[in-house]
């Protein structure tokens, strides 16, 4: 069994509450926009970390995170990637892939919308955890975390903080 974090789009900003939020997770996994290796290495020196790289994402963080990632979390065949779209409406660029051959969980950022939704016709569970940063149209940020048990996926919890409009942090 394994509890996960899910977050996206933090545009170079992590904030504080996500740490409480991300305590008893065994692992953070982050779809795309870090905004920077600095944000990747913070999350990666709390948790381990699985992620990909997202389309503001420089050089620093495309070195080291990959665009796609399909792997396996127990028994559940997961791909994440930051611009995948959505049940109905996949990118052009997985579209092909995800009818063919589909994950049982497809995770995607780029939104700044948290969604949760069952693709039915290819039998797989989308989530787009939204935006935990404070960069981007979105007026909540949020996050996500649930458990992965064998080939189960429950027990889905949503974080959510109203975004900051004014923030004390270095840029």
């Amino acid at each position: 069994m394994k509890r996960i974090g899910l977050l996206s789009d933090t545009h170079n900003f992590v904030h504080e509450r996500l740490f409480n939020f991300f305590e008893k997770v065994d692992e953070i996994w982050h779809a795309g926009d870090f905004g920077s290796i600095e944000t990747a290495d913070i999350l990666a020196g709390f948790k381990p970390i699985k992620g990909v790289y997202g389309n503001i994402d420089g050089q620093d963080v495309r070195s080291v995170y990959p665009l796609h990632q399909r792997f396996f979390c127990e028994m559940v065949d997961v791909w994440m990637t930051h611009i995948g779209g959505y049940p109905g409406r996949y990118e052009r660029n997985v579209r092909l892939d995800i009818v063919t051959n589909p994950p049982k969980l497809f995770i995607s950022g780029h939104s700044h919308i948290l969604k949760v939704i069952y693709d039915k016709k290819l039998s797989l569970l989308h989530i787009n955890p939204g935006a935990a940063g404070y960069r981007g149209f979105h007026k909540v940020c949020t996050a996500v975390r649930f458990t992965i048990d064998g080939s189960d996926i429950r027990d889905l919890e949503v974080w959510e903080m109203p975004k900051p409009t004014q923030l004390h942090v270095q840029e």
